[in-house]
């Protein structure tokens, strides 16, 4: 397990054969981590829920699952399994690897999902909600209901404005992958503010809502300045 993860998934396996497969893509033959998958995708879905229960206690049924979705997409799942570098842990057949495999974000969004689904049969739904929730503790701080409907790119853009900073400047850093399965690299940076985010996605609109996510998260934490 990369250092970053397990910095945030602190769970100590008691069968790390369940943490093996959860890092095993089907291109790799053997037990691979669909079926964790699938268990974590559905504990993924209760802790998010019981989480936006929590904090939003005047919110309705709509604008909570709207705010779920949110949360529970490939996209935003993809991005958290590249901050916490995923990619470098995930078994794939040679195939997979050679036409950049390790940067897809449905593998890095599927592996992910595994691995909460594997903590949560080794350790039961706390172990699992703890794992979850400190994946997700930027992403939680940050929602703001309001924001509803809104993309990553017009929000950080609507922010820099209302404080009459200057609009992002997103620059591409680099393609990797075959024709078919590009991965993006996209840089967003806010030189007045000293900012510089990373994002990595299927296409370059993709990449860009990713390092717009994260360029925004740093301002609103108050993390100017920092390199993301």
């Amino acid at each position: 397990m990369p250092t970053s993860l397990r910095d945030r998934v602190t769970h100590a396996f008691r069968r790390p054969e369940l943490l093996a497969q959860a890092l095993t893509h089907r291109s790799r033959g053997g037990e691979h981590n669909e079926r964790l998958e699938f268990v974590g995708d559905a504990v993924l879905n209760c802790v998010v829920a019981a989480a936006l229960f929590a904090r939003f206690p005047a919110l309705p049924e709509g604008d909570l699952s709207r705010l779920r979705a949110h949360l529970v997409n490939r996209d935003t799942l993809a991005r958290l399994a590249a901050e916490l570098d995923l990619g470098a842990a995930v078994r794939l057949g040679e195939g997979e690897q050679k036409s950049g495999g390790s940067a897809r974000p449905s593998i890095l969004a599927d592996a992910l999902e595994a691995v909460f689904g594997a903590v949560f049969l080794d350790g039961g739904y706390d172990s699992a909600q703890a794992a979850i929730e400190a994946v997700f503790a930027a992403e939680f701080a940050t929602l703001e209901p309001g924001a509803l409907g809104k993309d990553p790119k017009t929000r950080l853009q609507e922010w820099l404005q209302a404080r009459r900073v200057a609009v992002p400047e997103y620059a591409i850093t680099g393609i990797t992958g075959e024709a078919h399965a590009q991965t993006f690299a996209v840089e967003c940076r806010i030189p007045a503010l000293a900012v510089v985010t990373r994002g990595a996605g299927a296409s370059r609109r993709a990449a860009e809502q990713a390092a717009a996510t994260l360029a925004y998260a740093q301002l609103a934490a108050g993390g100017a300045g920092r390199d993301g």
